[in-house]
């Protein structure tokens, strides 16, 4: 399986985990154990996935340091549910033109024109699902308390500035 499907795979499959989480009780909650914070971000080993530090898939993936209280959990999980066939068809495409593209380049002759047909339309999928996952970002934005806004915007520029740093300098 080709990289860029396993990862927009991988960032579908987490935006329909994000709406189903999105209002069930920590796991250290569930454990007993409050005093331990979550990592701001969460995704391939904490480091963010497709997207950004902003979240897997489609949906934002909040930290719990925001403080999302139960309807605003309940009005994502709605946002991601209007969504879900949207989202559903967007990956269906990206399978298909990314199979298309696989087997062009794999093909027994190199057919550069049938190659770049087929890369223009991952491109075209592509550009649809970061317009998708932008309009879902906004509507979760437009959720946020202007102080969750702003811790949100502190924890992104935290999360960049440690991910910009060379490895085993914090």
């Amino acid at each position: 399986m080709n990289k860029t499907f396993r990862n927009v795979a991988l960032a579908v499959v987490a935006a329909f985990a994000v709406a189903a989480a999105v209002g069930s009780p920590s796991v250290s909650a569930q454990n007993g154990n409050t005093n331990q914070s979550a990592p701001p971000f969460m995704g391939h080993g904490g480091r963010g996935g497709p997207g950004g530090p902003m979240g897997m898939g489609m949906l934002p993936m909040l930290p719990r340091e925001l403080g999302l209280t139960d309807a605003q959990r309940d009005q994502i999980r709605a946002i991601g549910q209007t969504h879900s066939d949207e989202w559903k068809a967007l990956m269906t495409r990206s399978r298909t033109a990314h199979t298309a593209l696989d087997a062009a380049i794999t093909a027994d002759t190199v057919d550069e024109g049938t190659i770049r047909q087929d890369s223009a339309a991952v491109a075209a999928v592509d550009a649809d699902m970061a317009v998708a996952r932008a309009q879902a970002h906004a509507e979760v934005m437009q959720l946020l308390t202007a102080d969750q806004k702003t811790k949100l915007k502190e924890l992104r520029a935290q999360f960049n500035a440690r991910r910009q740093s060379p490895r085993g300098q914090q």
